[in-house]
C-alpha cells in the first residue's frame, strides 16, 4: 500500500507541437502529477526529508515545458516521468499527465492530453503503487 501525492494544474506557456505555427506561437499547457510512495516516515517525523517536496517536483515540471520545443507531448510528460522517478528513490510510481488545450484540431473538444506513468520494479508482496 502507498500513499499519494498529487500535484495538479500546473499552467506553463510553451511551444510543442509538429506544426511549425506551435513551434513558434506559445500554447498553454496543464501538467498533473500524481507520485507514489510510503508518507508513514514524514507524517512520523513531521520531517520534509523523509518525503519528496512538492515544490521541487513542479519545478523539475517546469525546466522540462520550459526547455527546446518538441514535437509530442508524449516527450514532454515522458521526460517529467523519467526525471522525477530518478531524483525520488522513495517512490515507488509516478504519473505525469501534459494536457494541451489548444490542441490544433478542427472539432470541438473539450481536451487532448498524454499520460506517461513509471514505477519502479516490484520488489516483493504488498508495494503499492502498480
Amino acid at each position: 500500500m502507498a500513499d499519494r501525492i498529487e500535484i495538479t494544474g500546473l499552467h506553463f506557456t510553451a511551444c510543442h507541437g509538429v506544426l511549425e505555427e506551435e513551434k513558434t506561437t506559445p500554447q498553454p499547457f496543464v501538467v498533473d502529477i500524481r507520485l507514489w510512495l510510503d508518507c508513514a516516515p514524514a507524517a512520523a517525523t513531521d520531517d520534509i526529508a523523509a518525503t519528496v517536496s512538492y515544490a521541487d517536483v513542479a519545478g523539475i515540471a517546469e525546466k522540462i515545458v520550459s526547455a527546446q520545443p518538441v514535437n509530442l507531448i508524449e516527450t514532454v510528460a515522458a521526460r517529467i516521468a523519467d526525471d522525477v522517478l530518478a531524483t525520488y528513490q522513495m517512490l515507488h510510481a509516478v504519473e505525469v499527465t501534459v494536457h494541451k488545450p489548444q490542441a490544433p484540431l478542427p472539432q470541438r473538444f473539450d481536451d487532448v492530453a498524454v499520460v506517461a506513468r513509471r514505477s519502479r520494479p516490484r520488489r516483493g508482496p504488498g508495494r503499492a503503487g502498480e
